[in-house]
């Protein structure tokens, strides 16, 4: 007679084997995967998004259903600045475009011409005169050499 320790049929515990082999595969996947897309929506470089651009966003995203193509953020910025410099004057317009090329400096490249838009307008709406006595060194002094373009 022979004598086993284990009994011959071990029923119960194949479904649970595979339940438990498949979640043992499957659960570490899950969880890189939830943590990569948790960590990639932070936002790491500490400033806080400019409300000009959260604003110009908004109102770009209101009429983006009826468009086919989204605008580029440099764009976007330069139209709410011309609102702003509408609404109120251009040394608020100038100092939101620091305070949106400070918080995105990816803006940076595009500070130039959008000052010099500015400067354009800002002739169009105030005059030279008035236009210049806004200017200062906002992107190398780019809003003076667009007010000195519009007025020659």
């Amino acid at each position: 007679m022979t004598h086993s320790i284990h009994p011959q049929t071990r029923r119960g515990r194949g479904p649970a084997r595979r339940i438990g082999r498949s979640l043992a595969l499957v659960l570490p996947v899950v969880l890189v995967l939830s943590g990569t897309l948790a960590v990639a929506s932070v936002n790491w470089s500490g400033t806080p998004q400019s409300p000009v651009l959260t604003a110009a966003a908004d109102t770009s995203a209101a009429g983006a259903s009826s468009r086919t193509t989204a605008r580029a953020p440099q764009d976007v910025l330069r139209d709410q600045l011309l609102m702003e410099l509408q609404k109120k004057d251009p040394g608020a317009a100038l100092t939101q475009l620091q305070q949106a090329v400070n918080d995105r400096p990816s803006l940076a490249e595009h500070c130039a011409s959008i000052a010099r838009s500015l400067g354009k307008a800002a002739v169009r709406v105030y005059g030279p005169t008035k236009a210049q006595s806004y200017a200062r060194p906002v992107c190398d002094t780019s809003f003076a050499s667009g007010v000195v373009a519009a007025n020659g």
